[in-house]
């Protein structure tokens, strides 16, 4: 499947530039010239030589196009009397590139192992004279289309992966190449296929051949398409077989299947193997269809193309598989016993058949059109008519309304057509190939099933005398075709004979056959109308010339009669209609048809042809005396033949698409694309509605008892009630904002109850037809409606797991309780969705997962019961799911439950226990089931059919099988008065119950719907608890108990709400509990109902002791988990660190998610990633590549980056909670793995299955406790196999088909890594403790077990512990050591035949060549191409053939690798967070993401850094950071690349330090875990003192705070950058310059804050002791020192410019300093002067802390920048808030809160108390740990230690919440530009992007808002 940036197609020309040849190249002779034929520029290639003068793509031979489309398109035209060559360098699944070649040079067919050769046969009619094999002298275009998929299927038995290149050469023109996974027809262009509603994919305008008006595109141009159509056959024999197809063309050719031959077995013919013409005229046959079965007869009609039979292929019997005779009569049938198709299921024993046979018979269907609304026909007598509803054909009388339906057609019908004499009915169906039917009318048997040669045909005509037939419609290649068959031998008992066939190049909209003269047609469309006459075997036509006239678009004709003769009369879209005599083949009379008036005016008459707008016209019906018009207004209107004014007009509610005049021209008929059908009767000028239906499938029903009513709802956004008694519309309920999705009656009052899409659920009154009340309890769309049996209570459901419960007694109804997180989260609408028992007592509902059944008391909600569905059957290999659910008559209380694995299992409502299964009722899920009330009748909704069982037979019960539907059927449902059922889909269908009537159930109380039962409102606990635990006796077989049900845990608002809308409260918290062991015991987690299941077994023993010897197996698992369970399984022992740094390293984090956050959403996102900067180092195989296809992914955090390496554009995936560990992609890059670590020892991993093309999370897995230490998929992509790290030692296997797990096991000692067999999807490898570890899969059915081997390394090896491997060429294996060696294995003879000296670390092997990389930070590359004759003995390779071909060195320790399949190119990950781009060829590596991790250095390896400080530059190009290593970063804002480094590079030593070695005496250098993660860090000393080591303590200068120079600091170009550090420094560096230019230290202890006065001449500088100074960076000198703050950390330094003046103090800045003890102090300053004055003074006590009262959160302030006068403020209050201060006003706006306190001494003399107003507090759920505002908007950004971020909009209140930081937010700033905003989490920025900040901008432009 093509990637989405080739999807639909992709111009190869245009993407790789041709024309500048940068990306492409050329020799010799090619130049652009333009084609006169095209009137485009094309490329011509010519030369003496073929080889000599070519395109090539891509420019070179290295590199690949990656093009993954299934077709290529080449446009090209051979040169008069040349040669040419087409190179197709192709690229298989296992790495082969195979080179195709076409060319009219070679004379014959040649294949070897990696080259097909195709001669070029030159199209037919060309002049002979020319050399063979050589182009004609007048070659024409031709569109070249190449399956490239089959023709290495077919030729070579290879499955096909991309394109690598292609070279064009001499001598041809060419216009461009094109890949697309659709199949083109070049000879239809879009408005054709649209206008004709042809089913083909039309060719893309770029690429369409220009055609002559009026001229057939095969007049010009040449189509070929490679393979032929019928290989598409054979492709599949040939993917089922094991060995290439056979080649026998001159001993070469492949053997290929024809097409198959009528009543006929397939045929297998040797087709040679050239490129053939495909000409207008003759195109290969259709193939023939799959075969129909007849119904009462196993014989096949119709030959299939893939065998005698389709059940091999598809085992199930889909409602299509039906037979020519097979039709559904109505109430003038004899044979009501031959009504429909009756079919047992496979498998299934029948002995006591379901009686009578059949059980039903079709009564009626609701529905009109389907395809089309164009076909609605009068029959003889005018007493019926006869229209099409999707797959059925309906007769339905005018005066009775009864029906009779005709059933056979598994499409929906697209025309039909009656004879004059009424006797036979034609109807064709829409799916190619199209199927045509010729039915008896009388007696609706169908007398003759063909297959007609158009694909689709949109037209049928009947001769008057029946013995014609006539169809119109389009082959496969989009001609419209006009077809002839005989039919007069048809109802004598012989067939259809097709008696001509013509193609033609005009379109047709209609055709007829005369009425007078059998011989003649006429038809019309687009511009013309054609007069046809069948004669010779020959359809002939001549055109009919319009004159002005030609350029109408027709739409309908109809022959009429003329004083003198015959009329052809024709309507246009625009109004027109034409008279055309037949005889003189001319326009007679032309009419327009418009408003007589303009639209304001009074009159309503219309008259004939004027100018202006006309009437759109889409069909025409003529009589003898009147012409009838439909027209788009809606509008039927009746004229006199003269047209002078119109006679009768009806208006319908939408256009008009049909209309017919009855035989007696009494009744015009009429149809409309709403579908509505319906008739005017002339005489009394009444207009009679006889259907009308819905316009998109149905979705649910209800039934009402009383009065025979039938609710239904539709996509259409329609709720209409049916009578069911006439089957007519009473009541069409209407929303076009909000889609119904449910729907159910009150069972006493005229009431109708409907859910719906936006949550609402409401109230309709059928006798007023208003609404009664709307309740709003819901977030989601309504799933699912039920009321109590004596409609005292109403229950509905939402796809956001809330339940509620309405008491229903009185009206309105009013809502009782509501429970949030107990029913299915995300389930879709269905009918089955809620169930009550027939006596209300119980409510049972799918929740709170998918895989649960819960059983409720109906009357207080109390839970009963839980089932668990996924283990009703242990012996399935996938977690079944239930889908439908509905309870049983009467006692013994029953519930039946459809699941997803095709079974409905019969439960007991009181314990649980299974009573019975009907086990594969259908090959899908059962959306839908219904058991009458007698218990007789099971219902089942199958696919489009629905089934029948036999519900009294315990064993073996048999079903009939019912068709009708086009459809999947949504759902069933018996009648009220359990004598009909019905099911609703594509249409309404209603059946009637041919059985006995229905007998009460035994013990059953009566089934009067008025008699209200009476019922407990709840079980006794101890007989509950008794029932439940299995006391009665009856021991459960197989089958889990379920758990009496906890207490509900959401809360439940008891009694009647305030408010007629239904507002609720839920409660916040989750109710979340920790995880049980206990096999039934359930958890519900906060984010999504979970079942957890032990697995203590699960891989417990099965490696055997430790020490024991080595021969593994592990048998299949017991259970399977889908990927939304958390699987418990033994405990895992905590293992010491491996000496190995292969194993993924979490950097330690203290805070935890949020658990809950209320959020005032306003529904629109103000914030989007845009850029993540940073790359986790601290992952391990943790990027993913895909050269082919450009696929460039890699980790930051929890995120998982998806690059594009041309734009640099990213895509972000959130899913984890936790920082990723590594990552695997797909062979055929589809799908990407992503494991997360744990948050502690009471949770699992989190393993993220991503949809890599549309970028969504598919599945989850959860099984690994620690961390997963690799993933890897088969080589065929349907396995995944999951390692965990030392700590976890479990292996799993996953299915890649549900993600199920399949096997699992617990090793024994440490596994670093595992690999699949890249030529054996059965057989993985693993490595560890000085052993390579074989697995081997084998399957029997569903189970998967593995067979282990552990072979040992050799003693003489001394590799140690094995930590890396990859495969080389059969059968070599590669591992890596701890030791820096690399051993490579024989995996055929188990064997480790070599060892060098290497890397410890990454091991990538392609070909010859090997790459690998290690802690050491080198990247080697390896000449390994002699390796495999080593491994042979006598052979003369040497070990000096394996060497290093080139080495780089890194900035860390390699930890990810990805390379081309040439090794000539890759990406490589480090520690220090870098990704590389590594070129061996030119021997460099180009940095391609930088992060802020620490470089190794003397004394410390690389660790993750924190960024400490984020500024901008005021122009918003640059920005800034700094970080604990001491370095400041300066960085492009457009490319977020890294351009500047300052590094300082000296350190401050500790002591000496003598302490025992916790790593023993190893040699190289260790660090100790727990210092990679702090900013201090251990080195071994070389020397040693007695049994101890000697370390030495380095405590690296850190970077702290930052500041950038305002504007008015000198020149623009003068930007400066001021750092603080840790040492008490202050460092000032030149952007321009790029250099250091001032050092002062005005601090001794670290400085934490900075800031630049207004005018950038002064610095304000903070430290960790409370101080604050002030320096002048020109001279370098601090001026003074502010002791006010002493003993505090200062954490904010702010300074802005202020109006000279104000705060009754001189100077123009006005400056704030904040403290950790919650204090701050505001000042105003005349920097020039020295003076500086204090303002004002605020202080706080400390918050209150619950969590951790020992790391108070820090004081955060900062100057309002959209009011000069606001402070804003966190951290300074009792509880976690924002708090707007306001320095001038004194009266609050909100009550104000006072802050009192003492000024200190300072600058400002005295003394003073001051009262400070507060005027506004926003609410948070966390206390805030940063701040920022932003300069554009009303918006402030709030960081948590939570891990959260939230955007707060001042004016309206709203939050936002973000998730995607793994840390604590400890930095967000916006951008000076008020477009970006930037967040921090420890080392990773995320980049977003404020929405909408524009019109905020203009909003605070226009002034502050009003007080």
């Amino acid at each position: 499947m093509a990637k989405v940036w080739q999807h639909p197609f992709l111009n190869v020309f245009r993407h790789f530039q041709v024309g500048e040849w940068k990306r492409s190249t050329k020799e010799g002779d090619v130049a652009p010239v333009t084609d006169k034929t095209l009137k485009c520029t094309v490329y011509r290639i010519r030369g003496p030589v073929s080889a000599g003068s070519y395109i090539q793509l891509p420019r070179t031979s290295t590199q690949s196009l990656g093009l993954t489309g299934r077709y290529l398109y080449v446009l090209f035209k051979p040169l008069p009397a040349k040669h040419f060559v087409i190179h197709l360098d192709m690229a298989t699944e296992d790495s082969q590139v195979i080179r195709v070649s076409f060319s009219n040079l070679f004379k014959e067919f040649k294949s070897t192992a990696t080259w097909l050769q195709f001669p070029f046969i030159c199209e037919a009619g060309f002049s002979l004279k020319e050399p063979a094999g050589v182009a004609p002298s007048g070659p024409r275009w031709t569109c070249l289309q190449l399956d490239l998929r089959d023709i290495l299927l077919l030729y070579l038995n290879r499955r096909y992966s991309h394109l690598k290149s292609v070279r064009l050469c001499a001598s041809q023109l060419v216009k461009s190449l094109y890949t697309s996974d659709l199949c083109f027809e070049p000879a239809v262009s879009t408005a054709e296929a649209r206008q004709a509603k042809l089913s083909v994919v039309p060719v893309p305008r770029e690429m369409a051949f220009p055609v002559p008006k009026g001229e057939s595109w095969y007049d010009h141009y040449v189509h070929i398409r490679f393979p032929r159509d019928s290989f598409s056959a054979s492709s599949k024999l040939v993917q089922e077989s094991s060995s290439p197809p056979e080649a026998d063309f001159l001993g070469r050719a492949p053997q290929v299947l024809s097409h198959p031959v009528a009543f006929g077995n397939p045929l297998q013919d040797r087709v040679p193997s050239v490129v053939q013409v495909f000409g207008p005229i003759a195109a290969p046959s259709e193939p023939r269809p799959l075969p129909e079965v007849n119904v009462f007869c196993e014989r096949s009609e119709l030959p299939s193309v893939n065998g005698p039979s389709d059940c091999s292929q598809e085992p199930s019997a889909r409602p299509e598989v039906t037979g020519k005779h097979a039709a559904g009569r109505g109430v003038h049938v004899p044979t009501p016993e031959r009504t429909v198709v009756s079919v047992a299921p496979e498998g299934v024993a029948v002995h006591e058949s379901l009686l009578p046979d059949p059980v039903l018979r079709l009564k009626g269907v609701i529905g009109f059109g389907g395809h089309t609304t164009k076909w609605a026909l009068w029959t003889k007598d005018g007493a019926a008519v006869v229209y099409p509803c999707h797959a059925a054909i309906v007769v339905l009388h005018v005066d009775t309304r009864e029906q009779r339906c005709f059933l056979g057609h598994t499409d929906k019908v697209s025309a039909l057509a009656l004879d004059g004499s009424g006797l036979l009915l034609a109807s064709a169906q829409a799916r190619p190939p199209s199927m045509l039917r010729l039915w008896d009318f009388q007696t609706g048997e169908c007398l003759s099933l063909f297959q007609s040669p158009a694909n689709a045909l949109c037209s049928l005509s009947f001769s008057d005398s029946g013995a014609l037939l006539c169809g119109v419609g389009r082959d496969r290649h989009g001609r419209t075709v006009v077809l002839a068959w005989g039919t007069a031998q048809v109802g004598r008992g012989g067939e259809a004979v097709l008696l001509a066939k013509a193609h033609t190049g005009v379109d047709i909209q209609a055709f007829e056959v005369a009425s007078f003269d059998e011989s003649r047609m006429a038809s019309c469309g687009q511009g013309s109308v054609r007069l046809w006459r069948l004669r010779g075997g020959e359809l002939r036509s001549c055109p009919v010339d319009l004159g002005e006239h030609r350029v109408l678009e027709l739409t309908g004709l109809a022959f009429g009669q003329a004083q003198d003769g015959h009329m052809l009369y024709v309507c246009s879209r625009s109004g027109h209609i034409l008279e055309i005599d037949p005889r003189r083949m001319a326009v007679r009379h032309a009419r327009r048809l418009l408003p007589a008036r303009p639209p304001d005016g009074p009159a309503s008459q219309k008259q004939a042809f004027s100018s202006g707008p006309g009437i759109s016209i889409s069909s025409l019906s003529v009589s003898q005396a009147r012409c009838a018009v439909g027209s788009e207004d809606g509008y039927l209107r009746l004229w006199p033949l003269d047209f002078s004014s119109v006679l009768l007009e009806a208006e319908h509610e939408g256009p008009v698409t049909s209309v017919c005049i009855s035989p007696d021209g009494q009744r015009v008929l009429s149809a409309t694309s709403s579908g509505l059908l319906g008739f005017l009767d002339v005489p009394s000028q009444e207009y009679s509605v006889l259907v009308r239906s819905h316009t998109a499938p149905v979705l649910a029903l209800a039934t009402e008892g009383s009065r025979g009513q039938l609710a239904t709802v539709s996509q259409d956004h329609t709720v209409r009630v049916w009578d069911l008694v006439t089957l007519q519309q009473l009541y069409d309920l209407r929303s076009p904002e909000e889609a119904p999705c449910t729907v159910t009656f009150h069972p006493m009052r005229p009431a109708l109850f409907c859910g719906f899409s936006s949550g609402a659920v409401r109230s309709f009154s059928l006798e007023a037809a208003e609404v009664l009340v709307e309740h709003r309890c819901h977030r989601g769309p309504v799933t699912g409606l039920a009321t109590s049996p004596d409609g005292s209570l109403l229950f509905s459901s939402c796809s956001s797991g809330t339940l509620a419960q309405y008491q229903c007694v009185s009206a309105p109804c009013r809502i009782l309780r509501v429970a949030a997180n107990v029913v299915c989260r995300d389930a879709h609408p269905t009918p089955n969705a809620l169930a009550v028992s027939g006596d209300g007592r119980l409510l049972a509902f799918v929740g709170p997962s998918k895989y649960v059944v819960t059983v409720m008391n109906a009357a207080c909600l109390e839970e009963l019961l839980r089932i668990d569905v996924s283990a009703l059957d242990p012996a399935s290999s996938c977690l079944d799911s239930a889908v439908a659910i509905c309870f049983g008559p009467g006692p013994p209380g029953h519930l039946l439950l459809s699941t997803s694995s095709h079974t409905v299992t019969v439960l007991d409502t009181a314990s649980g226990r299974v009573v019975r299964e009907l086990p594969g009722v259908h090959a899908v899920a059962c959306p839908s089931l219904a058991l009458s009330r007698d218990a007789r009748f099971l219902l089942m909704a199958a696919d489009r059919a629905i089934k029948v069982w036999d519900y009294v037979t315990k064993s073996c019960p048999s079903c009939q099988v019912y068709i009708g539907h086009s459809e999947p059927v949504h759902a069933v449902g018996f009648s009220p008065d359990q004598q009909q059922l019905l099911s609703v889909g594509d249409a309404i269908f209603l059946w009637d119950i041919l059985g006995p009537p229905e007998r009460s159930p035994p013990g059953s109380a009566g089934n009067s719907p008025a008699a209200a039962p009476t019922y407990k409102t709840s079980l006794d606990a101890r007989q509950l608890e008794d029932t439940v635990c299995g006391a009665n006796g009856l021991p459960r077989q197989q089958v889990p108990e379920p758990s009496p049900a906890s207490p509900l845990q959401p809360g439940i608002c008891v009694g009647s709400l305030k408010g007629d809308n239904g507002a609720f409260s839920l409660s916040d918290e989750e109710g979340v509990s920790e995880e049980s062991h206990s096999p039934a015991r359930l958890r519900q987690a906060s984010c999504l109902p979970m079942l957890v299941k032990e697995a203590s077994r699960a891989g417990d023993g099965v490696w055997g002791s430790p020490g024991g010897p080595w021969g593994l197996s592990m048998g299949p698992h017991p259970h399977s988990w889908s990927s939304a369970h958390s699987v418990s399984k033994a405990q895992v022992d905590p293992s010491a660190r491996p000496d190995c740094y292969r194993h993924f390293l979490a950097r330690y984090k203290t805070p935890l998610l949020a658990k809950s956050a209320s959020v005032s959403n306003t529904g629109v996102e103000r914030l989007l990633l845009k850029v993540v900067v940073g790359y986790n180092g601290n992952g391990r195989a943790n990027v993913v590549w895909k050269p082919d296809t450009g696929f460039f992914a890699y980790t930051c955090g929890c995120l998982v980056v998806v690059e594009d390496l041309h734009s640099g554009a990213q895509r972000h995936w959130l899913g984890h909670p936790e920082e990723i560990s590594t990552l695997a992609l797909s062979h055929g890059a589809q799908v990407l793995a992503s494991a997360s670590g744990s948050r502690g020892t009471a949770s699992r991993c989190h393993i993220c299955i991503w949809d890599v093309p549309g970028g969504s999370c598919r599945h989850f897995l959860s099984y690994h406790r620690t961390a997963v230490q690799a993933l890897a998929f088969s080589p065929d992509d349907e396995l995944l196999v999951t390692l965990g790290d030392y700590g976890d030692r479990t292996l799993a296997l996953w299915s890649t088909a549900t993600y199920e797990l399949l096997s699992s096991t617990r090793l024994p000692e440490p596994v670093h890594g595992v690999a699949f067999n890249p030529w054996d999807a059965s057989e993985l490898v693993c490595v560890g403790q000085g052993a390579v570890s074989l697995w081997l899969l084998q399957r029997r059915g569903t189970d998967v077990s593995l067979q282990g081997h552990r072979v040992p390394i050799p003693e003489e090896v001394r590799a140690g512990e094995l930590t890396s491997l990859c495969y080389g060429p059969v059968p070599l294996l590669y591992c890596g050591s701890n030791a820096g060696q690399v051993c490579v294995w024989d995996t055929s003879a188990g064997r480790c035949f070599l060892a060098w000296e290497a890397d410890d670390g990454v091991l990538l092997c392609s070909g010859a060549r090997l790459v690998s990389g290690s802690n050491t930070r080198r990247l080697r590359l390896w000449a390994v191409g002699a390796v495999a004759e080593l491994r042979c003995e006598g052979s003369r390779a040497r070990s000096s053939s394996v060497f290093m071909e080139r080495e780089l060195t890194l900035d860390g320790a390699v930890v990810s690798a990805v390379f081309h399949d040439s090794m000539d190119m890759g990406v490589v990950g480090t520690t220090a967070g870098t990704l590389w781009y590594v070129s061996w060829a030119e021997g460099t590596s180009t940095r391609l993401i930088s992060g802020h991790r620490s470089k190794p250095q003397r004394g410390r390896l690389p660790g993750s850094l924190q960024v400490n400080e984020v500024v901008f530059s005021p122009s918003s190009s640059h920005w800034a950071t700094c970080s604990d290593d001491g370095s400041v970063r300066v960085w492009s804002l457009a490319s977020m690349e890294l351009l500047i480094q300052f590094q300082v590079l000296n350190q401050v030593p500790g002591a000496l330090r003598a302490e025992p070695d916790p790593l023993q005496a190893l040699p190289g250098l260790r660090v100790l875990p727990r210092c990679l993660s702090q900013p201090w860090g251990w080195a071994r000393v070389p020397h040693a003192q007695g049994s101890a080591r000697v370390f030495l303590l380095w405590a690296p200068q850190s970077c702290l705070c930052l500041a950038w120079s305002p504007p008015s600091c000198g020149r623009p170009e003068q930007q400066q950058v001021a750092a603080g550090y840790s040492d008490g420094t202050l460092r000032v560096f030149s952007i321009t310059r790029i250099a250091m230019e001032l050092k002062m230290h005005p601090h001794r202890a670290a400085l934490t804050a900075l800031a630049y006065s207004a005018d950038g001449q002064t610095i304000l500088s903070g430290d960790k002791d409370g101080l604050v100074a002030v320096s002048r960076p020109r001279t370098g000198m601090t001026l003074h020192v502010l002791s006010d703050h002493q003993g505090a950390l200062i954490s904010t330094i702010q300074s802005k410019s202020k109006e000279y003046g104000d705060f009754g103090s001189e100077g123009a800045d006005l400056w704030l300093a904040a403290s950790s003890d919650q204090r701050i102090s505001i000042w105003a300053a005349d920097w020039p002067r020295g003076c500086c004055e204090l303002v004002d003074w605020l202080s706080s006590p400390s918050p209150t802390l619950t969590e951790a009262p020992s790391h108070p959160p820090p004081c955060l302030v900062a100057f309002c920048p959209w009011d000069r006068a606001l402070l804003v403020c966190a951290g300074l209050s009792m509880h976690p808030e924002l708090v707007f201060y306001n320095l001038h006003q004194k009266q609050a706006r909100v009550p104000p809160t006072p802050v009192w306190c003492r000024e200190p001494e300072g600058w400002g003399g005295e003394n003073h108390i001051h009262c400070t107003q507060v005027v506004e507090r926003i609410p948070l759920p966390f206390f805030a740990v940063s701040l920022s505002l932003s300069p554009g908007a009303h918006l402030v950004a709030v960081g948590f230690a939570e891990r959260v971020l939230r955007l707060v909009d001042c004016q309206s209140g709203a939050a936002q919440d973000l998730a995607g930081h793994d840390d604590v937010v400890q930095l967000c700033r916006f951008a000076p530009s008020a477009q970006l905003l930037f967040s921090v989490a420890h080392g990773d920025i995320l980049v977003w992007e404020v929405m909408g900040h524009r019109a905020s901008e203009r909003a605070l432009s226009s002034g502050p808002p009003p007080d």
